[in-house]
C-alpha cells in the first residue's frame, strides 16, 4: 500500500462560523466541489457519503467523521474500497476578518506501484481540483456572512 498526502488552502473574506456552516451543509457540496453530491450526518461518528462522477461515471467515498469542532474543523475516515485514509477541513479566524481554510487528506492508494504511478498524474490535478473547491467555497461563504 502506498501512502499520499495532498492539501489545499485558501482565504475567505467570511467569518469561520460561516464557512464552516457552508462547508458542513452536506447537501449544498455540490454548489462547491466539482462533480460530487454529498448527505450524511453532523458530529463525531456520523456517517457521510459523497458521490463524485459524471452522470453513471463515479466514484462514492464512505466516510466517518472522526473529529467535529464546530466553527473550526472536521475531520473524518475514509472507509471506501477505493477512497481510504484521513482527511480534515479546518477554518481558522485571520487578524482583521475573514478565514483561512485548509483542506489536508491523507490517502492510501489502491493497486501498489501501478496506483502510485497513476497518482504522479492524479495528484497534481486533484490538488487543483481542492483549490477550485476551496475558493467557491470562500465566495458561498463570504455570500452568508453578507446576508446576515
Amino acid at each position: 500500500m502506498s501512502r499520499v498526502a495532498v492539501h489545499a488552502e485558501a482565504a475567505a473574506p467570511a467569518a469561520a462560523e460561516d464557512v464552516f456552516a457552508v462547508l458542513t451543509d452536506w447537501p449544498r457540496h455540490a454548489e462547491w466541489m466539482p462533480f460530487t453530491r454529498a448527505r450524511g450526518g453532523r458530529g463525531e461518528g456520523a456517517a457521510l457519503v459523497a458521490r463524485t462522477g459524471v452522470g453513471p461515471v463515479g466514484v462514492t467515498d464512505t466516510m466517518v467523521i472522526t473529529e467535529w469542532r464546530p466553527g473550526r474543523r472536521v475531520a473524518v475516515r475514509h472507509t471506501g474500497r477505493i477512497v481510504r485514509g484521513e482527511a480534515f477541513f479546518a477554518v481558522a479566524p485571520l487578524p482583521g476578518g475573514g478565514s483561512r481554510i485548509t483542506w489536508a487528506e491523507r490517502l492510501d492508494l489502491p493497486l501498489g506501484p501501478l496506483g502510485r504511478a497513476a497518482w504522479l498524474v492524479a495528484g497534481p490535478v486533484v490538488r487543483a481540483f481542492m483549490g477550485v473547491a476551496l475558493r467557491r467555497l470562500a465566495r458561498l461563504a463570504r455570500h452568508r456572512t453578507e446576508a446576515a
